[in-house]
C-alpha cells in the first residue's frame, strides 16, 4: 500500500496511538503521521503508507488551520482545559479589545512552546519534565499568523478560526492573548480543519477506516502521494527527458515562465508522477534536477 489516508483524529487519542492503530489494522509497518495533534485535539491528521512516507518532511512544512475557542479569566498549566487551573479572574473587557488583541497577533512573533509539549531540550520531551513538576526556560521560535478570522465574541469565549505556520501552539496563542488582556486565558477546544491540501471535510473517521478494511475497499480511499505538492508548478516531460530526470540527469527548460530555486513536480508523458524538482542556473540556462524521486 502506498498512499495517504486523510485521517479525522478523535479525542482522546494521540497521533501516534492513531498510527499505532493502523498499523495493526492495515499490517503495514511503514506508517508515520504528519504532525502532532494534541490528545484533546481533533481534526484533520494526514498519515502516509509505504512510500508516501517519503513525503512527510515535506507535508509537515505545509500550513495549518484551525478552528479554536478561547475561554478568557482562566489560565491552566498547560493552556488548554486539561489542565490544572492557575488563575482566575473576571473578564470585564470590551469587545472591541479582545478584537484588537486578538488581531495583534497577525504576523510573525516569536512563540515560546509549553511546557507540556512534545518539544526536545537536551534530548528530553519538555512535557517529561513537566510531569515531574520541572520547568525549565524555552528559547522562544519564530511563527507565523498568516490570518485570524474572529468568528464570535461572547462573555468571555471567543470562537476564532486562524491559518499559521508548522510549529505553532494554538494553545499557547490563546494563552499569549489572555496575558496581552491581562485576564489570562485557555485553550477550551480546537480542531484542525487543514493540513497543507488535505481538509475536514475530506477526512475519513476510524470507524469508517475499520468497514473499509474489512470488505477490501481501503486501497480506492488512499490518496495518491503527489496530492502533497498540490501548490506546486505541474511540468510534463517527454520519454527521454522523463528517464534523464530519473537517472539524475539535468533537463534543460525550454521558455521563460520559470525561476531558479523554484521547486515543481514532474511527471512523464504517460502522466505518472516523477518527483519534485528544483530549477538551476547553469551556464547561462535553466536546467531541471530531481530533488526528491518518487516513482
Amino acid at each position: 500500500m502506498d498512499g495517504i489516508l486523510n485521517i479525522l483524529k478523535p479525542p482522546g487519542m494521540t497521533s501516534f496511538d492513531v498510527v499505532a492503530y493502523l498499523r495493526r489494522l492495515l499490517k503495514e509497518k511503514k506508517i508515520g503521521h504528519t504532525g502532532t495533534l494534541d490528545p484533546g485535539a481533533v481534526g484533520v491528521l494526514p498519515v502516509c503508507i509505504g512510500k508516501a512516507t517519503k513525503t512527510i518532511e515535506y507535508l509537515t512544512d505545509k500550513d495549518k488551520e484551525y478552528r479554536a475557542e478561547l475561554t478568557l479569566g482562566i489560565s491552566t498549566d498547560t493552556q488548554d482545559s486539561y489542565g490544572n487551573v492557575l488563575k482566575k479572574c473576571d473578564v470585564n473587557i470590551e469587545k472591541e479589545e479582545i478584537y484588537k488583541a486578538i488581531m495583534s497577533f497577525v504576523g510573525e512573533y516569536n512563540q515560546i512552546p509549553p511546557m507540556y509539549s512534545a518539544v526536545k531540550v537536551e534530548g528530553k520531551k519538555l512535557y517529561e519534565l513537566a510531569r515531574d513538576g520541572i520547568t525549565i526556560e524555552r528559547a522562544p521560535r519564530k511563527v507565523a499568523i498568516h490570518s485570524i478570522d474572529i468568528v464570535n465574541i461572547k462573555d468571555n469565549r471567543v470562537i476564532f478560526d486562524v491559518v499559521c505556520s508548522k510549529g505553532t501552539y494554538i494553545r499557547t496563542l490563546c494563552s499569549d492573548i489572555g496575558e496581552k488582556l491581562g485576564c489570562g486565558g485557555h485553550m477550551s477546544f480546537l480542531v484542525r480543519t487543514r493540513s497543507g491540501s488535505f481538509k475536514l471535510s475530506d477526512s475519513l473517521t476510524l470507524e469508517e477506516i475499520y468497514e473499509f478494511s474489512k470488505d477490501n475497499s481501503i486501497e480506492d480511499k488512499l490518496l495518491p502521494i503527489e496530492k502533497v505538492f498540490d501548490d506546486l508548478e505541474r511540468i510534463d516531460l517527454s520519454d527521454v527527458e522523463a528517464k534523464k530526470l530519473i537517472n539524475g540527469a539535468y533537463v534543460k527548460l525550454k521558455g521563460e515562465n520559470y525561476k531558479k530555486g523554484n521547486i515543481i513536480r514532474a511527471y512523464d508523458d504517460k502522466g505518472k508522477f516523477i518527483g519534485i524538482c528544483e530549477i538551476l542556473p547553469i551556464k547561462g540556462s535553466l536546467l531541471l534536477k530531481i530533488k526528491k524521486k518518487f516513482g
